[in-house]
């Protein structure tokens, strides 16, 4: 099960109290304070890992606490610090907080980590409240609460090119065509449930990674059919890849497709639709296709970048693989913090494909 949205509770441990002891030796009266501070509390860190891909152990397990510091002892010992509790998310997990909706953390990278919930500082013991009128102190210090969150994680996948098409387009076909990925691949719409990555090897070993998104239709920013749950995981990909069933083989007219599919990118989130794009023109192999792609080369701006061909007999996949490769080479440096303006809007949505409202497909069932 693909789980890409979950909340947790996390408790970070608390600090141990100091002693208040003396000192007591033979022949040494008088020993004089000697408690020692008391451990402080874990941390509570949530760290990345590229072996990960979903938040199910989370869903499952909602409670996360680290080990409290130990208390002081005489003849200052310092009280052993509590354990941090460490949890493991798949990379582009962003962490909020549900107290203040602020992005906490964005852990994009393989073995980032933070700390979202900070131990208590353990308690002082009787030995630093002497002075020079107190020189046999009796008070030390409890030890500090560690800190208590509740969070909300969310993964939004990490890919370079997002697949965007209407359901039975024939994106998982391609992404299986171009990359080792095996995605889900049957002759019906909404094959595939959840996002799908698959990773494009070069000649020059460089990468390209490629988001399979689950098929939008009109109204998927309201959460119509998948509707939103899986809009987010294009909200990384800085170029678009349209795959447009040339053939109409559900009836669709694929310029129809194409307006609605950037409509819905407009309406989730302002400015999306103008990110850079490739159109894919699959299905080329029927023959009603070659009408609609002389209607698409017409209706689209003269240099629009346009690949026929047909992912399930792998035509036209390595022409489109090079035209990724020089878009995505010409793109300018990101701006990682309009990048992190645009994933803190947090949007609604499903959590998972089984809460999906049960008139999501009304009208695809021929």
């Amino acid at each position: 099960m693909f789980i890409d949205k979950t909340r947790i509770t996390v408790q970070a441990g608390h600090g141990g109290a100091g002693s208040a002891s003396f000192r007591r030796a033979k022949y040494i009266p008088n020993g004089g304070p000697d408690g020692g501070d008391g451990g402080n509390g874990g941390n509570v860190v949530i760290y990345a890992d590229h072996g990960e891909s979903s938040l199910i152990d989370l869903r499952f397990q909602t409670q996360w606490k680290a080990e409290a510091g130990d208390c002081g002892r005489g003849r200052q010992k310092h009280g052993k610090n509590g354990a941090d509790c460490r949890i493991r998310v798949p990379m582009g997990t962003l962490i909020f907080d549900v107290a203040t909706n602020e992005l906490l953390c964005d852990l994009k990278d393989d073995k980032q980590e933070f700390i979202v919930a900070k131990g208590g500082k353990g308690g002082m013991g009787n030995l630093h409240f002497v002075s020079s009128t107190n020189r046999a102190p009796h008070n030390c210090q409890p030890g500090l609460p560690g800190e208590e969150k509740e969070l909300d994680l969310e993964v939004k996948l990490i890919a370079n090119v997002g697949l965007v098409g209407f359901p039975n387009a024939g994106k998982s076909t391609l992404l299986g065509a171009v990359s080792a990925a095996h995605p889900t691949v049957a002759p019906y719409p909404f094959t595939t449930l959840y996002a799908n990555v698959g990773v494009v090897e070069m000649e020059d070993y460089s990468r390209i990674t490629i988001a399979d998104i689950p098929g939008l239709i009109d109204g998927a920013h309201n959460n119509v059919g998948l509707g939103e749950a899986f809009l987010r995981h294009i909200e990384r990909c800085r170029l678009f890849c349209y795959v447009l069933d040339m053939a109409g083989v559900d009836g669709r007219d694929p310029l129809q497709d194409l307006a609605t599919l950037r409509k819905e990118l407009e309406l989730y989130s302002p400015g999306m639709s103008s990110r850079p794009f490739v159109i894919f023109a699959n299905k080329m192999d029927l023959p009603e296709a070659e009408e609609n792609l002389r209607r698409l080369r017409e209706s689209e701006p003269a240099g629009t970048d346009i690949i026929q061909g047909c992912g399930e007999l792998k035509e036209g996949t390595a022409e489109l693989i090079l035209k990724l490769r020089e878009r995505l080479d010409a793109l300018p440096p990101e701006d990682e913090e309009a990048t992190r303006r645009i994933l803190a809007h947090r949007h609604g949505g499903l959590q998972e494909p089984s809460q999906i409202r049960k008139d999501a497909f009304a009208g695809w069932d021929d």
